[in-house]
């Protein structure tokens, strides 16, 4: 009998003849150059599409979203594909941080002098979150730390504008906004007086988050002080063609003479947040440390100062910030493209996992992919409670069509959701169990998983945990409770615009 196995061969040639048979009959008659270039233009998307299979097939849910695009949009969706479908620093940019990171992120930089900063005693359930964070950053767990929560703007900045006037040799601040507000003005005051005082002041404003600020008059007014001032991933319409222009430094630090250290999700903006007043107040939450932790926020600071201006501040890593005996585990966790991009999910998914009570999530955004909202909901039907805080008005409208598309499913799972009523709640944070605590600057989406440069600080101490979460219980005591009554069945066009979202939610 004979075969009917095609070999390799043989298959390319029937796929490939039919084609060859159309462009050598219609091209030598010079009839229909029409019917040509929509093969060219099919094979070209057909090229594409196999692109993004083998670049995305790892996230089926991600992949799926940029076929459906690319197919649906074939010359619009190729070129968003083109500038926004891969994680791209850019080829010079991505070499750059490469040897950045080879350079300094080395055990002698991420260890404390002080053996005691080492000597982290922590449960089983916390070690397993401290070994995630470190495989990702190299940034070990650290005894000795001194941890305050803040959690009004207003107090925030009040502090941190005390901690500038009481600096004696450097203030290092990366924000992704900056806004020419009260604030802005406020924290602008502190930089040029610590200048004069021959402190250096040393800022790190995101190229587009922070676009209106560089080119303001008060930023002129702060280099004219002596505050350097350096836009961080610098955006312009050539660069698209070498790299996404919506990577984003999106992480917000404070360090003032390596011995006070600011992280969490607040900008440099009044919370009225005059660019979007009808979504204000912007309620955020930072918090302050002392101790070892804080060389890990300078680490980061001297890694992006350096793939912006090209200059090295390796000599500012040989200060060690004292140890105290009355202080708590921490950690740092730096994450962004060119490190691993699973490291937020990957700790927000084992975070999931241990909760064996409760765990509370705040965000603004929420856009989980597949994987975590699975996890969220088996966490609850397996008994844990699940609270999930997320802005009742959202200011990006397509964020909170795709966040309502899974309540339906949240709810049926038993998962607790809370809508806040007074403003734009900011502030992204965790607790498990009131065991431990993370305040971090990314958002639950993946935007903040995989594209943006973010930093998170993780508090392995209850008592800290108890603080968030008396925060998190203020934040539910403001917001209305989603119910599968108050839900209920959607109208067919709400549901239309929300699965609409949520489809291509992998590509927000």
């Amino acid at each position: 009998m004979r075969s009917t196995v095609t070999s390799q061969p043989e298959l390319a040639q029937s796929i490939l003849s039919p084609i060859e048979f159309f462009f050598s009959g219609t091209l030598a008659e010079g009839t229909n150059w029409s019917s040509a270039i929509v093969v060219v233009e099919i094979l070209a998307r057909l090229t594409l599409a196999c692109i993004v299979v083998v670049r995305k097939g790892s996230r089926p849910s991600v992949a799926t979203a940029w076929l459906l695009v690319v197919v649906s949009f074939p010359l619009i969706g190729s070129i968003a594909y083109l500038m926004l479908g891969e994680s791209r620093l850019g080829g010079r940019r991505r070499t750059l941080h490469r040897m950045i990171l080879d350079r300094f992120d080395r055990p002698d930089f991420h260890r404390h002098d002080d053996p005691r900063a080492q000597d982290v005693r922590m449960d089983p359930s916390d070690l397993q979150i401290a070994h995630i964070a470190r495989r990702v950053s190299n940034s070990p767990a650290t005894a000795g730390n001194r941890a305050r929560l803040v959690g009004d703007s207003k107090s925030s900045v009040e502090q941190i504008v005390v901690d500038i006037d009481q600096a004696t040799s450097t203030v290092h601040l990366v924000t992704y906004i900056w806004l020419n507000d009260r604030v802005g003005e406020q924290l602008a005051s502190a930089l040029i007086a610590a200048a004069k005082r021959g402190v250096a002041c040393r800022v790190l404003a995101d190229g587009h988050g922070s676009s209106k600020f560089l080119k303001s008059s008060l930023c002129h007014s702060m280099r004219a002080g002596g505050v350097r001032i350096v836009a961080a991933l610098p955006t312009h319409p050539f660069r698209a063609l070498f790299h996404r222009i919506d990577v984003r430094n999106h992480r917000k630090i404070i360090v003032v003479d390596c011995d006070v250290g600011w992280v969490g999700s607040m900008n440099v903006a009044a919370p009225e947040f005059a660019v979007q007043p009808r979504f204000a107040p912007w309620v955020d939450c930072m918090v302050r440390l002392n101790g070892p932790a804080v060389r890990e926020l300078q680490l980061i600071f001297v890694e992006d100062w350096y793939l912006d201006t090209n200059e090295s501040l390796m000599e500012l890593l040989h200060h060690m910030p004292p140890f105290h005996e009355d202080g708590i585990p921490a950690q740092i966790m730096a994450s962004g493209p060119n490190y691993d991009n699973d490291a937020v999910r990957s700790l927000l998914m084992a975070a999931i996992q241990l909760a064996r009570i409760e765990i509370v999530l705040t965000t603004p955004y929420f856009v989980p992919d597949s994987d975590m909202f699975s996890a969220l909901c088996v966490a609850a039907q397996r008994g844990v409670e699940v609270h999930l805080v997320v802005p009742q008005r959202n200011n990006s409208w397509l964020v909170g069509l795709a966040s309502r598309a899974r309540y339906g499913a949240l709810l049926a799972a038993g998962i607790h959701i809370h809508e806040f009523t007074r403003g734009l709640l900011h502030a992204k944070t965790v607790t498990v169990d009131s065991l431990f605590a993370i305040v971090t600057s990314s958002n639950l989406d993946r935007r903040s998983f995989e594209i943006n440069f973010e930093a998170s600080a993780i508090m392995f101490d209850d008592g800290f945990a108890r603080e968030v979460r008396s925060l998190q219980q203020e934040y539910i005591g403001f917001s209305v409770d989603v119910t599968t009554d108050s839900w209920g069945t959607q109208s067919l066009p709400r549901r239309l615009a929300q699965n609409s979202a949520s489809l291509i939610s992998p590509l927000i």
